[in-house]
């Protein structure tokens, strides 16, 4: 299960017990991912594009919740592996009309809404519930290699406005333009682990912060292996130059401890330095067995 769908079922769970709490997170859910269709004569539609079955349950619940009726319907994309949506559609009658009109999403006059108007998000925990209602809709988290979490909007002034929200509760994100849609978004741990908090989901911290220090010990065993290996060729190469010069020269015409060197490296060919330096008569340092090696090699290219 991806992080994106971890944070989509914790969330989901979240039940917030104030009334305006709920009204925020559902004007949220409904900004990030509703439509609105104006049928004609005052009539209007609206449903929302859902990526999960407990979102959609989620939605339902809210709604429900203030007296509004909802219908529950599945369909598969063309593209993307041909994953399930859920889509909420709700008829607009007079009271949900209503209830969408108290949550910010439709005006008065049943025009669509791109923000909603301050009194919604006017608390910080209507702020949170705002923020959960807009990754609930349409957020999506990614890492722990590249850490990256973004809230999609319809539009450059609904991201702003999201982006507006998150720096209340002193989480920063950026705003970005993909054409089609905005995004506000996140990219280091510390922004998103507090945004995420900020929305309510403790669990997800905790999974995406463990995620991430797994993430950081592999990467550190995987630079110490190949720092290893390169050592390990290093002093491989080095030991074959010092084997090439030692069988070019008269062991018998060096001084004594270059030829005890010689000797030894040619009794122990894989050795490394220091386990040569203590082999010798007396013990030298790694230093001493390493310039006198290299001396043999010089002297094998004269």
């Amino acid at each position: 299960m991806s992080l994106s769908d971890d944070l989509r079922n914790e969330l989901a769970g979240i039940a917030p017990r104030q009334e305006c709490d709920r009204l925020a997170e559902l004007s949220g859910l409904f900004h990030a991912a509703g439509t609105v269709h104006l049928r004609g004569r005052g009539e209007v539609a609206v449903h929302l594009d859902l990526a999960s079955s407990a979102v959609a349950r989620r939605a339902f619940s809210l709604l429900r919740g203030f007296g509004v009726e909802s219908e529950i319907r599945t369909y598969r994309r063309r593209a993307f592996e041909r994953e399930t949506r859920y889509q909420l559609h709700v008829a607009g009658g007079p009271h949900a009309v209503q209830v969408l009109h108290e949550a910010g999403v439709l005006t008065a006059g049943l025009a669509p809404l791109e923000r909603p108007p301050k009194r919604v998000v006017a608390r910080s925990c209507c702020r949170s519930a705002y923020l959960r209602g807009a990754l609930l809709g349409a957020g999506s988290l990614s890492g722990p290699r590249s850490p990256h979490l973004e809230l999609r909007a319809a539009s450059l002034e609904g991201a702003e406005f999201l982006a507006g929200l998150a720096e209340a509760e002193d989480v920063p994100l950026k705003v970005a333009d993909r054409g089609r849609h905005a995004v506000a978004y996140a990219k280091g741990a510390e922004a998103i682990a507090g945004l995420l908090a900020a929305a309510g989901a403790s669990d997800a911290v905790l999974v995406f912060e463990e995620r991430a220090v797994l993430g950081s010990t592999r990467a550190s065993a995987n630079r110490l292996a190949n720092a290893d290996h390169a050592n390990l060729v290093r002093t491989s190469r080095a030991a074959h130059a010092q084997l090439r010069a030692v069988r070019r020269l008269d062991l018998d015409t060096l001084p004594p401890k270059l030829r005890e060197i010689a000797d030894l490296r040619l009794r122990h060919p894989t050795l490394s330095l220091r386990e040569l330096a203590l082999r010798c008569d007396p013990p030298a340092t790694k230093s001493a067995a390493h310039r006198r090696l290299q001396q043999l090699v010089r002297l094998a290219r004269l």
